[in-house]
């Protein structure tokens, strides 16, 4: 009997496969190796089960693909820093920006601890909204807009992302107040040390909805997106490459750019800008020294 199912978890090239509601144990020896594909979690799949156990011959509808941490399918990226203590990265911050739209993966901003620096946050905020992104400001151990996150992660599959200390945890475990099997599992998990987490695995909120618990996002880096195009996943910068004198303008070092006369007249924020050049020398070096 075929069904069609997801993939939830991988432990030990075993694959976890969720069809309504049940789980089963799966192996993988489909023909999809012959394209080099492999599953992931995420993947929706077409299984083949025999008494209870299951074997995965197809992957289809994948949408999206993340390499590292390897994932499938996800639709959201909430990214999370602190108003302070750890202070906030911004650098990584548009450095996931960029990539989520390089993968055509909506972006959410969560700024959590704004009770220890509401000026800070209220700087990322107006930075951000001003560009057009979703950011929503929390204090995550006195669950302050928890609901207003589970209205953001319904009909999502959604990674959350953030360094160590911000609070990523903690708010994880407000929303799954309700199942305290999951929420001690996360917590527990992650009480062990920093960046314990060594699979991903996708946890069930309600039908259709999932957060993807990850390791690795706070490292991962950028070098998928050629420097040359870095400037197209700043997403403010598209209103104003158009007025650059030259086609190929690294919007760096010419005088007749668009994109710095739109930071000189405030229209392009300095240290999105500043973020921008720091990723595009990072990239330009790493592509020309790849071999």
């Amino acid at each position: 009997m075929q069904r069609k199912g997801k993939i939830i978890n991988i432990v030990s090239n075993i694959f976890y496969v969720e069809i309504n509601e049940q789980v089963y144990k799966c192996t993988s020896r489909g023909k999809f190796k012959e394209k080099e594909l492999k599953p992931v979690v995420g993947d929706n799949v077409i299984i083949e089960i025999d008494n209870e156990v299951g074997n995965i011959i197809e992957i289809v509808d994948r949408k999206s693909y993340i390499k590292r941490p390897k994932m499938a399918n996800i639709t959201q990226l909430i990214l999370v820093i602190s108003a302070s203590n750890p202070e906030p990265d911004l650098l990584m911050l548009d450095k996931q920006l960029a990539f989520a739209e390089f993968l055509n993966i909506k972006p959410v901003i969560i700024i959590n601890k704004i009770d220890l620096n509401l000026d800070m946050a209220d700087k990322i905020e107006k930075i951000y909204s001003k560009i057009g992104y979703k950011v929503i400001k929390t204090v995550a151990k006195e669950k302050k807009n928890i609901e207003q996150i589970k209205e953001m992660l319904k009909n999502n599959i959604s990674a959350f992302s953030g360094n160590s200390g911000v609070g990523k945890s903690t708010l994880i475990n407000s929303i799954f107040t309700r199942d305290t099997t999951i929420e001690g599992e996360i917590s527990n998990k992650n009480k062990k040390g920093k960046n314990t987490t060594t699979s991903v695995k996708l946890y069930k909120i309600e039908k259709e909805s999932y957060i993807a618990d990850t390791p690795g996002f706070s490292n991962f880096d950028i070098f998928e997106i050629p420097y040359k195009e870095l400037y197209k996943y700043f997403k403010e910068f598209n209103y104003f490459n158009n007025k650059c004198e030259y086609l190929d303008c690294t919007h760096i070092k010419e005088e007749k750019c668009g994109i710095k006369e739109a930071l000189q007249n405030n229209e392009i924020s300095q240290i999105r800008y500043n973020n921008f050049k720091k990723m595009y020398e990072e990239l330009k070096d790493k592509e020309e020294h790849k071999w």
